[in-house]
């Protein structure tokens, strides 16, 4: 059994429904943090929006437990209808302790190193520095990315670090995530590291991490 960790990325008032969803299918550990959209204000005018506030509720999934949450949040989230959120599921490698599978899992063997190899789509993160998140997102766009998700947060990196190709590590930082076709994810991640990445003022460094399962990316399918 492949154990996931599955986020989902929908507006803030409907966080505490994805939860009661995690609760109902007995996941043994939910978080909940909170975002922003990356709409330009330019976007947001010409629809008549509002910059969206965003939760990202994460849990831990088995294989056929993810399954059935996709399909619950599907039904009763909508969350294959462009606008209503994202869902998708990260294949972990391993686990910290026997104990730490077992409360995760309810008991049930999980196989983390058997994750499929090919992956359809790819979360890119991005850590920038704070305040430059239109830049790293300016960049991801030029590339082909639709869009991303914005959390704040602090580096903690050693002093001796923090000259590194001029990147503050110990400095206030936005994580940025981007959902991509895998086929796309090069040229964004080359996009970002070009325009906003280390030696720049935003001093963005990203990575990127496979998505077995996604619902919600309707939209850029059909694209």
């Amino acid at each position: 059994m492949i154990l996931n960790f599955v986020m989902t990325i929908l507006d803030r008032p409907r966080a505490e429904e994805m939860i009661q969803l995690c609760r109902e299918h007995d996941a043994a550990l939910t978080l909940t943090m909170l975002g922003r959209g990356t709409a330009t204000n330019e976007q947001l005018d010409l629809y008549g929006l509002e910059s969206a506030e965003k939760a990202i509720v994460c849990t831990f999934a088995g294989e056929e437990q993810t399954a059935k949450l996709l399909k619950a949040a599907k039904r009763r989230l909508f969350i294959d209808i462009p606008g209503n959120g994202i869902m998708l599921a990260i294949p972990l490698k391993s686990v910290g302790g026997g104990k730490t599978l077992a409360f995760l899992t309810g008991g049930t063997a999980a196989d983390t190193s058997a994750a499929p190899g090919n992956f359809e789509h790819e979360l890119i993160t991005v850590i920038a520095n704070e305040g430059h998140t239109d830049a790293v997102m300016d960049a991801a766009r030029s590339a082909g990315a639709a869009g991303g998700t914005v959390m704040h947060a602090k580096g903690t990196g050693a002093q001796r670090a923090e000259k590194f190709l001029g990147v503050s590590l110990a400095d206030e930082k936005e994580l940025i995530i981007i959902v991509s076709r895998s086929s796309e994810k090069a040229g964004i991640m080359r996009a970002i590291n070009s325009a906003a990445g280390p030696g720049t003022r935003a001093g963005a460094v990203c990575f990127s991490l496979p998505i077995t399962a996604v619902a919600g990316l309707r939209m850029l399918e059909d694209d």
